[in-house]
């Protein structure tokens, strides 16, 4: 591993150095091993790659093409799609912190997003739930295809997903088809996040970052991304000083990690790990997709992770409330935009 000292973060000194994870190939037939490694990679850092997952190269690139032509809009246009309360369409540059209790963190990430859901018509009464309802989807005239693209995207990454989620729930001692459960996975709560980043350069000793240090909130997340590097994790949260790994893009393959969810059900058996996004003054695009069971499932610790020795260390807890409060925490109020 090559290792380096970072400097210019003088209000929290770390180390950088370039990680190894665990790679799944899901068209292996030899599923004990692919349990071995998903395991350890659970375990060491909650991050992984997925290879051979069924979406084709050809395919990601369409995405990805959609993408960039939905962030060369104008602002104003973009602003017209703004994001509502339900999480979809677009989140402007800096509109979200991730990393709310960094003192030096003072302003938002130096990037811009655009969510899509599950599509709930308006009038179905599923779309009174607080991750339900209606996408925001820019009119058709103006990026035509874009929607079919990103539906597309969606229903394919969901089964990916579902996938590794098998893998996660033998290697937590589960039959495989427990997260399949409709309180899980079977109505889940999954946003696609298209993400672009400017250009700019980090610095942390100044408080500017691409994302801010967090973990995700969820079960697991799926991130495709353009080549361009910037994505670090850190193990040890509590470390001094705390040492980033830099992970490096594989082609054609999925980075994946666990969510704080996933976390809180393993009683930290499984890990949800620390990690940012570092600028380095090149444009980069990036694919998320945050897969969370139904708003209804009650998250809470596997008889299997506890024990007279390990009980529970968190409470249970509803996925809507628990989601609910970790958005309203990490992005600005409505209120603060002016309609465009």
């Amino acid at each position: 591993m090559t290792e380096k000292n970072d400097n210019s973060d003088k209000t929290s000194p770390s180390i950088t150095k370039i990680t190894n994870l665990n790679c799944i190939d899901l068209s292996s037939p030899d599923i004990h091993h692919s349990v071995s490694l998903l395991k350890q990679a659970c375990m060491d850092c909650g991050f992984f790659y997925v290879i051979n997952h069924g979406i084709s190269q050809e395919f990601m690139d369409e995405v990805f093409a959609q993408s960039k032509k939905l962030f060369d809009l104008p602002v104003n246009e973009k602003m017209k799609l703004l994001r509502n309360e339900k999480h979809r369409g677009y989140t402007p540059i800096l509109d979200e912190l991730l990393d709310p209790e960094n003192q030096v963190q003072a302003i938002g990430d130096h990037k811009e997003g655009y969510y899509v859901g599950i599509e709930v018509p308006k009038d179905d009464p599923e779309a009174e739930k607080p991750f339900y309802g209606p996408n925001i989807w820019p009119a058709s005239d103006l990026l035509p295809g874009w929607r079919q693209t990103m539906e597309k995207y969606h229903h394919e990454a969901l089964k990916v997903a579902r996938a590794v989620a098998r893998i996660i729930a033998l290697a937590l001692d589960q039959d495989a088809d427990f997260f399949d459960k409709p309180e899980m996975l079977g109505k889940p709560i999954a946003n696609l996040r298209l993400l672009h980043y400017e250009g700019q350069v980090s610095d942390p000793s100044k408080g500017i970052y691409g994302a801010g240090a967090h973990s995700d909130y969820g079960l697991i997340t799926l991130l495709a991304t353009d080549g361009v590097v910037g994505l670090q994790i850190c193990k040890d949260k509590d470390a001094k000083p705390q040492i980033w790994e830099d992970v490096p893009p594989v082609k054609w393959a999925f980075i994946v990690n666990l969510g704080d969810m996933l976390e809180r059900w393993s009683n930290c058996v499984f890990k949800s790990t620390l990690h940012r996004v570092i600028g380095n003054g090149q444009h980069r695009y990036s694919i998320a997709f945050f897969v969370e069971p139904s708003h209804e499932c009650v998250v809470e610790c596997l008889p299997t992770c506890k024990s007279e020795t390990n009980p529970p260390k968190f409470p249970p807890i509803r996925c809507d409330e628990y989601l609910s409060q970790r958005y309203k925490d990490t992005h600005a109020d409505l209120s603060t935009y002016k309609k465009a």
